[in-house]
């Protein structure tokens, strides 16, 4: 058994429930709008997120309606932001194949995004639960705001890593700790347990983000962004700038500022990819990880009482931290 299906086994018939919801959501009956639907449904990932949600409503109790109309809800969430991302990052694809606005154009790409927003707030009205609403809703302020948040951090001299936290904690984490409070909720956990299992999807997230930005320092297809995206964005991410800060070079902070304003070349992006190679910079992300790894692990074992959920919840945190796209 492979490690996704060791995750999803505990979940089984409730994932199928959910992955039928899900493209239904992503389904019009004809003309562009659905062309591109079902184009981003062909890009559909692993569903990590609704997976975890699953897999906390289960722990707590049972996998309802309410966990499924939410569940659907939180991915065609994140969905959106995704088509919207690319069109304001200029990316040309999505998991190795051409993005939205790359296939279409950028007008079709944010329609097609608030399209997807407003079958989310279909489903969250689905659950008729006002706690879920305002969690997913207090969500999509916060997704704006760490894209804008990422936007304006472009333009700040500061390289440290308080702005990095700051933005992954308002996008990746997020998305990872709402669908474990809401996961939680929906089965009918107390106020705690719910606080609990939102930290516990933070850290996820967190880890989850590290290791997608770890991603870009080497040259794989498997991963399905180029190497180097992140700088081209003007993006500085954790591996960079722990290797700026622990042994800074004048010539390596020039070409930091570079990536800043965007007037980075790639064989320049290279050499910055180099020297945070060999300043450590990926042992150190790697180390990150690995303490909100742990944290998360500690979460599992003192709070998840049901065996199959535990070991599969484990095996989905040792996924995350192992995954090679």
């Amino acid at each position: 058994m492979d490690k996704i299906s060791l995750i999803k086994n505990p979940i089984e018939p409730e994932f199928r429930e959910f992955a039928e919801l899900f493209a239904d959501a992503l389904t019009y009956p004809d003309g562009l709008l659905s062309q591109a639907l079902n184009h981003i449904r062909q890009q559909a990932g692993k569903s990590m997120r609704p997976i975890l949600l699953l897999l906390l409503a289960k722990a707590f109790g049972n996998v309802t309606p309410v966990t499924q109309h939410a569940a659907v809800a939180l991915e065609l969430l994140h969905t959106a932001s995704l088509v919207h991302d690319d069109v304001v990052d200029e990316s040309g694809e999505r998991r190795g194949q051409p993005s939205v606005n790359a296939s279409y154009n950028n007008k079709v790409a944010v329609l097609v995004g608030d399209y997807i927003l407003s079958a989310t707030l279909l489903h969250v009205s689905f659950t008729d639960n006002s706690r879920i609403l305002n969690l997913i809703a207090r969500l999509g302020l916060t997704l704006s705001a760490g894209e804008i948040l990422q936007l304006s951090n472009i333009s700040c001299a500061e390289i440290s890593e308080a702005p990095y936290y700051q933005v992954i904690k308002q996008k990746t984490a997020a998305l990872f700790a709402n669908c474990a409070a809401v996961g939680a909720l929906s089965a009918g956990a107390d106020d705690a347990a719910v606080e609990r299992a939102q930290q516990f999807g933070e850290n996820v997230g967190i880890m989850f983000q590290i290791r997608d930005d770890i991603f870009d320092y080497f040259d794989s297809k498997e991963i399905g962004k180029p190497t180097g995206n992140d700088m081209r964005e003007g993006k500085l991410t954790l591996p960079v700038i722990y290797a700026l800060n622990h042994r800074p070079f004048e010539s390596m902070m020039n070409l930091a500022r570079k990536v800043k304003l965007g007037t980075i070349n790639a064989d320049e992006i290279a050499v910055l990819v180099e020297y945070t190679k060999q300043q450590g910079g990926i042992e150190y992300a790697e180390e990150s990880m690995r303490r909100y790894y742990d944290a998360a692990r500690q979460y599992v074992e003192e709070n998840i009482k049901n065996s199959e959920i535990s070991n599969a919840l484990i095996a989905y945190l040792d996924y995350v931290v192992n995954r090679t796209k």
